[in-house]
């Protein structure tokens, strides 16, 4: 397949100028060409050039006008400027305007076409930069959705089939279960991903003040409004919003939400005329919507404009295979955080965090780490049991399971990832056991031969209770 040639537009007064330009690169571009500045600004709505080649000097709007215009588009193409008149402050001004080039008059057309290909050059490599940075963002904000339970797959799938669409998306479920973190995954692996991404909260903001941060307001529309301020649709025009806990939002102001989404455009507070937003819309919310409009707390028609895509979070406590991987996840963020050196935590707590009901769900789980790196001790846990939130269902795991040598004598569990735990457990206390005896039990030469830190040997020994069979 032909690739595409790259479309240069000339915009010059004159004419000699821009045939010299056409017939010397249009075998390297396809050349299209203007005769003054506000025929070359309709050209580039029209005919979307790749690269500009502008002359300074000319009648009517000059070069230096057409550039500063052009400025305050969106992708606005690459511009070389071109001049007869090679003052300082012509450059200068260029420069600071976003001109990626400038070249004097006369020029040779070969040289022109080697400032060409430098200048689509760096653009290439920029775009590649902002390419590589948008995906290092997606990749770091796809880490923090941590879990490979068929539920957490399943909502990781539907992220990465949706995520490009226009479609608007409702995530569904409890308080802590990692709503925001979603949101801004689904923005960042979007072709809007270098556009602006803005949180709402809908219960936080009182009800009186949510119109006016969602659709602005017009200087003098209420006490207060000195000025008129743009809403957080206008701030997020061409990219995403999220409205977090939707199921809080007022009825009366519903309707207004309903009209951006099916004609994407809304007046703001005290205003007259309508304001048009290309805007994808992601929401969130713990409560049953379902129930809502049956109490006609939530309109139906919203509901279903809303719920073109919706993704079910699960709870904590519906894939506890996944609390291991949390818990170490944060173990190892907030010992950086807090230039802590916590070791792992022991078989028995996290048993017990396998076991607790997790109310808080993720972020409750988030606090306890925190807490035990911050505190360096592992009984805030005990707090849990306390409670009585830690269930009966699963009883924890003996230290003495029969299982000697990696060979099973009379393990009581199925469980293949319990079963590894012992075996590892094992023979980890009977390695450290044996260090230590060989070195008359000097901590310090154990902890070096067992490649592992001092506090780490420390912590093991309490875990194993080897002081008790010295």
């Amino acid at each position: 397949m032909k690739k595409d040639k790259i479309k240069l537009l000339i915009i010059d007064d004159d004419p000699k100028v821009s045939w010299i330009l056409g017939e010397g690169l249009s075998s390297s571009f396809d050349i299209t060409s203007a005769r003054d500045g506000i025929e070359g600004i309709q050209m580039v709505s029209t005919e979307k050039p790749d690269l500009i080649l502008l002359d300074i000097k000319m009648p009517g709007m000059t070069g230096l006008e057409v550039l500063e215009k052009l400025g305050r588009l969106d992708n606005r193409p690459d511009i070389v400027m071109l001049s007869g008149h090679g003052e300082t402050s012509n450059i200068v001004k260029s420069m600071r305007l976003g001109a990626a080039e400038f070249i004097n008059k006369p020029f040779d057309v070969k040289e022109v076409e080697i400032h060409i290909n430098s200048v689509l050059e760096k653009g290439k490599l920029k775009q590649e930069v902002i390419s590589l940075k948008s995906e290092l963002s997606t990749r770091k904000q796809y880490d923090k959705l941590i879990g490979d339970s068929p539920k957490m797959v399943q909502v990781k799938n539907i992220i990465e089939q949706v995520a490009d669409s226009e479609l608007s998306v409702l995530i569904r479920g409890e308080s802590g279960t990692g709503k925001e973190i979603v949101a801004r995954l689904l923005h960042s692996m979007s072709n809007r991903s270098g556009q602006t991404f803005t949180k709402v909260n809908c219960a936080a903001i009182p009800r009186d003040l949510l119109e006016a941060e969602l659709f602005g307001y017009e200087k003098g529309a209420f006490t207060g409004a000195h000025k008129t301020k743009p809403g957080r649709f206008e701030v997020a025009n061409k990219g995403s919003i999220f409205l977090d806990e939707i199921g809080d939002m007022p009825l009366e102001l519903q309707s207004k939400l309903l009209q951006v989404l099916e004609q994407q455009e809304f007046v703001r507070v005290g205003g007259l005329h309508n304001i048009h937003v290309d805007v994808r819309i992601v929401c969130a919310t713990n409560k049953n919507l379902d129930e809502a409009i049956q109490q006609r707390l939530f309109r139906d028609d919203l509901f279903y404009r809303l719920n073109e895509i919706t993704v079910f979070l699960p709870s904590l406590r519906e894939k506890k295979e996944d609390i291991p991987l949390l818990a170490n996840y944060f173990l190892e963020r907030y010992n950086k955080y807090y230039q802590k050196d916590y070791p792992t935590l022991s078989q028995e707590t996290m048993e017990n965090l396998i076991k607790f009901s997790w109310p808080g769900n993720v972020r409750q789980l988030e606090n306890i780490i925190k807490q035990i790196v911050v505190r360096g001790d592992e009984s805030v846990v005990d707090d849990l049991k306390v409670h009585g939130n830690i269930s009966s269902d699963i009883k924890p795991v003996e230290e003495d399971s029969g299982i000697v040598d990696g060979q099973e004598e009379s393990a009581n569990t199925y469980s293949l990832k319990k079963r590894i735990n012992l075996i590892v457990a094992h023979q980890e206390k009977k390695l450290i056991k044996e260090v230590l005896g060989k070195t008359n039990w000097n901590r310090r030469r154990a902890s070096e031969q067992l490649e592992i830190s001092y506090r780490s040997l420390l912590y093991k020994i309490k875990e194993y209770d080897l002081d008790t069979t010295r």
